[in-house]
C-alpha cells in the first residue's frame, strides 16, 4: 500500500515537474509537438487541443471497437483492423490502442500499481529524475540509441525506463532495438505505461517482439537475408552484382535500421502499430518492401545508381528509407501483399539457422573448451546422481555391475546435452512406474516443461529416446489460419540410443545449410491418441496412447537407423525429466 502511495505522488509531480515535450525540431511530423502525459486519463484531456489535418476524415475505428475485439479474442479482426487503418500520426487512440495491444502479451500476473515505481526507487534510490546522465545498460548499443526528437528530459526518461528493465530481466544481454522502441513509445504515453509495454513485449511467449541476445540478433538478420533470398531474388542478385567485393552478409546486418534509423516517422509509427500486435514478422515485410523498392529506383535514379552505392550499399539503403517514395498506407500494403512469407515459414527459417549458428559456436570453441564444458563442474551433483540412479528403472541395466553401468549412462547422455542445459539438475517429471501408462497424465506432467529429455526401456531391455526442445503443449498452439500445427519443436531435438549401442542421431539440418524439404523438419507431433519424434519416410518414436506400445523407423529429420533391431517394441518403462530452473 506504501508503494502505491508513493507511486500516485510520485505520478502527479511527474506530470508538473517533468512532462516530456517532443523537441520542436519534430513539427514536421506532427500538427503540434506531442505531450507525455502522466496517465492515460491525462493524456485523454491534453490531447483535446491537437489539431488534426483539415478535410474530411476517413471513417477509422475507434479504440471502443478495437477493445471490444480483444476482449473477445478476435485477434484476426483487430490484425485486419490494424492493417487497414491508417489513424493520423497525431491521434490520440495511441494512447489507449498501444497499451492495450501490448498488454495482451503479458506473461507475468498483474503487476501492483505503483510496480514500476517501486522498481525505480529500488534501482536509483529515488523517482526523481535526476539531472546527471545515466549509464544505460550493456546490452543497449550505444550508436542507436534513436530518441526521435525527444528533449533532454525525454532521453532521460527513456534511459531511466531501460535501466529498470535491464534491472528486472536480467537475461537480456544484446538488445539495440530496445531504446528506439521506447522513445517510440514515450511519443504516446506515459513513463510508466511505456514500461509496461516493453516489459510484455520481451516477456512475450506466443509471438516474437524483441531479440534479446547477441546470438540471436545475428539469427535475425540472417534470417532476413534468407527470406529475401527467395522472395526478393531480383534484387539480392542486383546487390551481389554490383557489389562483388562487398559480402552480402554486411547488407543486411543494419536491416532493423533501415526501418528504425532511416524510415519516416509517421511510417515508423504505422507500423507499430501492426508490430505491437503481430510481432517482428511485420518489420520482415517492411525490410523486403524496401529492398524491392530500393532495387526499382536503382533502376530509374541516377542517385542510386551503381555508381553512387557500390562501396556504402548498407549506408545507402537507409539513406534511401529516410526519401521513401511510397506513403506508410502504401508501404503497409506491399509488405502484407507479400505471399508465402506465414509465420510458420519465417520459424523455421529461424531455427534452422539458430540451430547451424549454434553448433558452430560449439565446433568453434575447439576440443579444449568442449572438455571443459563437460567437466565434472557440468554433471548432475553427486545427490542428483544417485536419485537418479535409485529411481530410474530406465538406465538401470540387469547386469552384474548394473551401478557403474547406469553412471556411465547418465555420464553419456549427459555429454550430449546442450551446454547450457548441463548447467540445471535433472527433475523426474513422469515414470510410468508411479503415474501409470496413461496419456493424459503424461501431458498433465510434462507438457508445459521445457525441454524435456524422454527414455524408454523396451521389455528386450534396449534402452532409447530423445531430448526434445520445445514444449509438449505446442501441439494446442494454433497458426494464423486457426488450425493445430501438425510438427512443433526445433532443430535442438536430437535421438539417442543408449543400449545395447550408444549413439546420438542429431537433426540434419545441423550440418547442412541446404534446403532439405519439409520431411527434414518434422521434430515432434502428439495428440490424444499418439506420440511422435522425428518424421519423412518413417517415424524414428511412435508411442500409443496407453504409453504400451511402439515402434521405431528411419526418418530424414534425424537420419536414424530404427532405435531397436526388431521396430515395434513394447514398453517396460517410460521416463520423462525435466531441468530446474530452466
Amino acid at each position: 500500500m506504501v508503494g502505491k502511495i508513493i507511486a500516485l505522488r510520485d505520478m502527479d509531480n511527474f506530470s508538473r515537474r517533468s512532462s516530456v515535450y517532443v523537441d520542436p525540431e519534430c513539427d514536421k511530423f506532427f500538427e503540434m509537438p506531442l505531450f507525455i502525459a502522466a496517465s492515460t486519463t491525462d493524456m485523454t484531456t491534453k490531447c483535446q487541443c491537437w489539431q488534426f489535418s483539415p478535410g474530411k476524415e476517413p471513417a477509422l475505428r475507434s479504440f471502443t471497437e478495437i477493445q471490444q475485439l480483444l476482449q473477445q479474442g478476435k485477434k484476426r479482426d483487430v490484425k485486419s483492423i490494424l492493417r487497414e487503418n491508417s489513424w493520423p500520426i497525431n491521434s490520440p487512440i495511441r494512447a489507449q490502442l498501444w497499451p492495450a495491444l501490448c498488454a495482451q502479451h503479458q506473461t507475468k500476473q498483474n503487476m501492483l500499481d505503483g510496480f514500476y515505481w517501486d522498481m525505480v526507487h529500488q534501482v536509483f534510490g529515488t523517482t526523481e529524475l535526476s539531472d546527471k546522465p545515466i549509464m544505460l545498460p550493456a546490452f543497449v548499443d550505444p550508436a542507436h540509441c534513436l530518441t526521435y526528437h525527444l528533449t533532454r528530459t525525454g532521453r532521460s526518461v527513456a534511459d531511466r525506463i531501460v535501466n529498470v528493465l535491464g534491472y528486472d530481466c536480467p537475461d537480456i544481454t544484446y538488445s539495440p532495438v530496445l531504446y528506439p522502441i521506447t522513445s517510440i513509445l514515450l511519443h504516446f504515453m506515459s513513463e510508466e505505461e511505456a514500461y509496461h509495454c516493453l516489459a510484455a513485449l520481451v516477456g512475450s511467449k506466443e509471438k516474437v517482439f524483441i531479440k534479446q541476445t547477441k546470438l540471436q540478433h545475428e539469427v535475425t538478420w540472417k534470417t532476413v537475408m534468407q527470406i529475401a533470398k527467395k522472395h526478393s531474388k531480383n534484387a539480392v542478385t542486383y546487390f551481389q552484382r554490383i557489389c562483388p567485393g562487398v559480402k552480402l552478409e554486411r547488407v543486411f546486418m543494419d536491416w532493423c535500421w533501415w526501418i528504425l534509423a532511416g524510415l519516416p516517422f509517421q511510417h515508423l509509427v504505422r507500423i507499430m502499430d501492426c508490430y505491437f500486435h503481430e510481432g517482428i514478422k511485420v518489420l520482415y515485410r517492411v525490410a523486403l518492401v524496401i529492398i524491392n523498392l530500393f532495387h526499382k529506383e536503382c533502376q530509374s535514379n541516377n542517385e542510386w545508381s551503381p555508381d553512387n552505392i557500390k562501396n556504402d550499399i548498407g549506408n545507402a539503403l537507409i539513406k534511401f528509407c529516410k526519401k521513401i517514395p511510397v506513403s506508410p498506407t502504401k508501404l503497409l500494403h506491399a509488405a502484407f501483399s507479400i505471399r508465402g512469407l506465414s509465420s510458420t515459414y519465417i520459424s523455421r527459417i529461424f531455427m534452422k539457422t539458430e540451430m547451424i549458428l549454434k553448433s558452430r559456436s560449439v565446433l568453434n570453441n575447439g576440443s579444449k573448451q568442449l572438455v571443459k564444458s563437460r567437466s565434472s563442474d557440468n554433471l548432475p551433483s553427486s545427490q542428483s546422481q544417485v536419485n537418479i540412479q535409485m529411481m530410474s528403472h530406465t538406465l538401470t541395466i540387469r547386469e552384474r555391475l548394473y551401478t557403474e553401468t547406469c553412471r556411465n549412462l547418465l555420464f553419456t547422455l549427459w555429454s550430449w546435452l546442450p551446454v547450457r542445459i548441463t548447467m540445471y539438475q535433472p527433475v523426474l517429471l513422469y515414470t510410468t512406474e508411479e503415474h501409470g501408462c496413461s496419456l493424459t497424465t503424461f501431458y498433465v506432467r510434462v507438457e508445459q516443461h521445457e525441454p524435456t529429455l524422454m527414455m524408454i526401456k523396451t521389455c528386450n531391455n534396449e534402452v532409447f529416446g530423445a531430448y526434445c526442445s520445445t514444449r509438449w503443449f505446442e501441439r494446442n498452439v494454433k497458426d494464423d489460419k486457426g488450425q493445430r500445427q501438425a510438427y512443433f519443436g526445433t532443430g535442438e531435438t536430437f535421438l539417442f540410443s543408449l543400449y545395447p549401442e550408444r549413439a546420438k542421431y542429431p537433426w540434419v539440418g545441423i550440418e547442412n545449410e541446404k534446403d532439405l524439404g519439409h520431411a527434414s523438419e518434422l521434430f515432434m507431433a502428439a495428440d490424444s491418441k499418439m506420440i511422435t519424434i522425428g518424421g519423412g519416410e518413417g517415424q524414428a518414436i511412435w508411442m500409443d496412447e496407453n504409453i504400451r506400445f511402439g515402434k521405431t523407423d528411419s526418418c530424414k529429420t534425424f537420419n536414424n537407423p530404427p532405435l531397436c533391431p526388431s521396430g515395434d517394441f513394447e514398453i517396460r518403462v517410460l521416463e520423462v525429466y525435466g531441468f530446474d530452473g530452466v
